[in-house]
């Protein structure tokens, strides 16, 4: 029964290597859609490895599990994987990966609950700052302006999604920067990249000691903002986009000596100002056909005795 070890060893592996080459590599930045799957595929391999794992390590300890696991297969199939040959370890290993996944259910649910709880105290600031005329009706996309002497835009999201932008960035953002902010918002909303943000936080908060987790979360950050950058510099231009980006951060000290937590805004602005060639569209294919692999490999690893037996 050595194949629950193979798939956790596999695991770390994964999350040991798979980081690595993610960080030397040249084309993320290049290709920030791209880099995105591909970090999503090796997340998903590392936690199918151990779900994969625990569902193995369960049907060698307890029969109530074997049962519905390996109903459907063959008797050489079922012997291929020694379950009977399993130590007292096989039952610890399933609890412990059972436990885990409970955690990390548990870790997205309070982060996607902070995030309603951040939305709803929103929603009601801007209800209590600009509240609907008498018979009017939330509009989807609609523009909100609030008067403010610091320079923000934020995209609203919900049933009624809109674009909230203070005074002070009005008077800062000309021309068409204020289409290119919104643009950049609405490439967060249409790629759904809040949920990559939840699921990402919530695993490197749940597992804090897990290196490719806190990876995850940070490339995810920054990423989902180079991806949003994109969006609005293909429909506006790149110089119209950062032009956008200084002028709304200009206040925050990010251009400045000292660390900031938007310390990442002056490289996405020399990015859009110093564009770096893209990929050929065959090197894009491969390197997403290349990611994809990630998450079959434990599959495969896993069905190597049934495979074997059958053969």
């Amino acid at each position: 029964m050595m194949v629950p070890a193979v798939l956790l060893l596999l695991a770390a592996l994964t999350a040991v290597v798979a980081p690595r080459l993610l960080a030397r590599a040249d084309w993320p930045d290049r290709e920030p859609v791209v880099a995105l799957w591909a970090w999503q595929c090796v997340v998903a391999a590392v936690l199918l490895c151990c779900a994969l794992s625990m569902t193995l390590s369960a049907a060698a300890a307890w029969h109530e599990v074997r049962g519905p696991v390996f109903a459907p297969a063959p008797r050489a199939v079922v012997e291929a994987y020694a379950l009977g040959a399993a130590g007292p370890w096989a039952a610890a290993t399933a609890v412990a990966l059972a436990s885990a996944g409970v955690w990390s259910g548990a870790m997205l649910m309070r982060e996607i609950s902070r995030a309603r709880a951040r939305r709803r105290r929103r929603r009601a600031d801007l209800r209590l700052r600009a509240p609907l005329l008498p018979g009017e009706e939330p509009a989807t996309g609609r523009l909100v302006v609030l008067e403010g002497e610091r320079p923000d835009a934020w995209w609203l999201a919900g049933g009624a999604p809109r674009l909230v932008v203070t005074t002070a960035a009005l008077h800062r953002l000309k021309g068409r920067q204020l289409d290119a902010v919104l643009a950049h918002e609405q490439g967060h909303a249409r790629a759904r990249h809040d949920w990559l943000l939840h699921c990402s936080s919530a695993l490197a908060n749940g597992f804090p000691q897990v290196p490719v987790f806190a990876a995850f979360r940070d490339e995810m950050h920054r990423l989902v903002e180079l991806a949003a950058d994109d969006t609005a510099s293909r429909r506006f231009g790149r110089l119209t986009t950062a032009l956008a980006l200084v002028e709304l951060n200009e206040d925050r000290g990010v251009f400045g000596p000292s660390p900031t937590p938007q310390a990442y805004v002056p490289q996405r602005v020399h990015r859009l100002l110093t564009p770096p060639d893209r990929l050929t569209a065959a090197r894009r294919l491969r390197l997403t056909a290349a990611a994809a692999l990630a998450p079959v490999i434990p599959v495969l690893v896993t069905l190597v005795p049934g495979l074997r037996a059958l053969g």
